[in-house]
């Protein structure tokens, strides 16, 4: 479906709608009854049931080694449960396009860790303006100058999100990437460690529950099924297809896609000063990503591991 040259901005524009209504999903199970908590309990059993059947149908089998295990579940902890937990936290009070923009600001944190930690090193100026540039956008889309800017607790769990994710990826491309587990069946894994740890916290979540609209139930078995488990399948097969670079372009895609359907289903208010923030994100990101063009390294030996898990944003 989809396949050849013509069908790739089709399966580039698919992936970017499914990924991207993500913080609409999350937006309407809030509104219906639905506490982040629990939204992030579903999400990840919903899109690990997804990745097992898939996995399973392609032949894939689950790590066994502990070691692995072990590093899953901190990888589930920051790239699924925690920012999970905090997307359904910030949209609480945020729009979910302004939650989309900011999920956007992902690569550069990881570039801002990868200074830091020394894997980056003689970072070059056109990818510190980048850098500077996003985190402008940024502050711009902030506005903590004005009276009726961005702020609180609700922008604070959105950018902690993004950091998560950041971290999540240093240390995934540190310990699990390349190690000889199929794509598919290692975040089947990675989703099923984020169940149990997001399910282990209920216990702490709100004690009084009258029970979802049938609005929320449908939008977050939206999210777990479609904007979690469907579009890594989605976004594996790209890359396989036309590789990272094509598939990484999907992440600028992203925020537009949640600014637009925040606007149309939602009635959020899109101001010039958001678009302006956008626009200057989604271009230092484009800058902070730019690499030295040089002769190819060979290869890793091991499964191909999507370009997202370190290089792209999360929804």
């Amino acid at each position: 479906m989809f396949s050849g040259r013509h069908g790739t901005p089709v399966r580039m524009a698919v992936l970017a709608l499914l990924w991207g209504s993500s913080f609409l999903w999350i937006k309407l199970a809030l509104a219906g009854g639905l506490s982040p908590l629990h939204i992030t309990v579903v999400r990840c059993a919903l899109g690990a049931g997804v990745l097992l059947v898939l996995a399973r149908a392609g032949g894939q089998r689950l790590p066994r080694d502990r070691r692995t295990w072990s590093h899953l579940v901190v990888a589930a902890l920051l790239c699924n449960a925690l920012p999970f937990l905090l997307f359904g936290i910030g949209e609480q009070s945020v729009d979910s396009g302004v939650a989309g923009v900011l999920n956007a600001t992902t690569p550069l944190w990881s570039l801002v860790i990868a200074v830091v930690s020394g894997t980056e090193r003689g970072i070059r100026p056109v990818r510190l303006a980048g850098l500077l540039l996003g985190f402008a956008g940024t502050v711009f889309i902030f506005a903590p100058w004005q009276r009726g800017g961005l702020s609180g607790w609700g922008v604070t769990a959105l950018l902690a999100a993004a950091v998560s994710y950041a971290v999540a990826f240093a240390y995934m491309a540190r310990h699990l990437i390349g190690r000889g587990t199929a794509p598919l069946a290692l975040s089947a894994a990675q989703l099923l460690a984020a169940t149990g740890l997001s399910t282990a916290a209920l216990p702490t979540g709100p004690t009084s529950f009258s029970g979802p609209t049938l609005t929320a139930v449908a939008a977050v078995v939206a999210l777990g099924v479609l904007g979690t488990g469907v579009t890594f399948h989605l976004n594996s097969r790209l890359i396989a297809d036309e590789g990272p670079t094509t598939a990484a372009t999907v992440g600028y895609l992203l925020p537009v896609v949640s600014v637009g359907l925040g606007a149309i289903v939602l009635g959020e208010r899109v101001g010039l000063r958001v678009v302006a923030g956008m626009a200057l994100v989604l271009v230092g990101v484009g800058l902070a990503r730019s690499r030295r063009t040089g002769p190819a390294r060979p290869a890793r030996p091991g499964p191909a591991v999507p370009r997202r898990i370190s290089d792209a944003s999360i929804g």
